[in-house]
């Protein structure tokens, strides 16, 4: 039961973490406009990972998506492709995991199935996860190095660049989404462990001799002259005995005499 339990709260977590993704993915306000220094503007600009936004003081606002790739910086690109990349690995994930439910049986499939493809589907959600997490940290990361040299710019007298922009909502969003894809992940993974059969996990080992000619062979227990050299089998061409005379007595001395 425990183990029915913790597939099943991984697929939830985890469908929440790859839902979270994609929203945060499409969502706009990846950078917002500081207005630290100018809380009275009447423009206020947004912008997220496909399009760029301005929001006007009367409540009217404009979009305008990137209409060039070659423009963007290579590290926003970057961000781009690992969130599509967890995207696409999380409903990869969520398909196999679907299947792969203890609470639901189709057709004959075993439960040894049923554990690989939740092994598989909780390291589809680890994947998704980290592809989340580095992604948002990434810009993240951009956006503080620009908020700083834009700030020394500002002190220094330079009016060129007059807009800082600092974090906003969706990269909360994301990383909260690739932490919880991350945790079902694991969750799925301490499933499949109770998914194993008990007689899969304890196999008899059986060893055989490595050597050609050594074989091991079970029979009644032979006592008494086993180990008594034949006689005979010393005997040969080079161990002939000396014929003897009529009294029984040999003409010359024969070398079993010194034995």
């Amino acid at each position: 039961m425990s183990t029915t339990i913790c597939q099943v709260m991984g697929f939830l977590v985890s469908s929440l973490g790859v839902g979270g993704s994609i929203m945060a993915t499409a969502m706009d306000t990846w950078s917002m406009q500081d207005l630290y220094d100018n809380p009275v503007t009447a423009v206020f600009q947004y912008q997220g990972l496909w399009r760029s936004c301005v929001r006007q003081s009367s409540g009217f606002t404009e979009c305008r998506p990137y209409f060039t790739i070659l423009g963007l910086p290579a590290m926003f690109q970057a961000v781009r492709a690992l969130m599509i990349v967890g995207i696409v690995l999380g409903l990869l994930g969520l398909f196999v995991c679907i299947f792969a439910l203890k609470c639901i049986r189709i057709g004959s499939m075993e439960d040894t199935a049923k554990a690989n493809m939740t092994l598989t589907s909780g390291i589809m959600f680890i994947v998704a996860g980290l592809c989340a997490i580095t992604g948002v940290s990434v810009f993240a990361n951009m956006l503080v190095t620009n908020f700083w040299m834009s700030t020394t710019n500002m002190y220094q007298g330079m009016q060129n660049v007059q807009n800082r922009y600092t974090f906003g909502s969706a990269l909360f969003v994301g990383w909260v989404a690739g932490g919880l894809a991350l945790v079902g992940g694991i969750m799925m993974c301490l499933a499949c462990k109770g998914l194993i059969p008990e007689e899969s996990r304890y196999k008899a080992v059986s060893y055989n001799a490595s050597g050609r000619n050594i074989s091991y062979r079970t029979g009644p227990y032979k006592g008494g002259s086993g180990y008594e050299a034949d006689p005979k089998a010393r005997k040969g061409v080079g161990y002939e005995e000396a014929p003897r005379s009529e009294d029984g007595r040999r003409p010359y001395p024969s070398k079993y005499d010194y034995v």
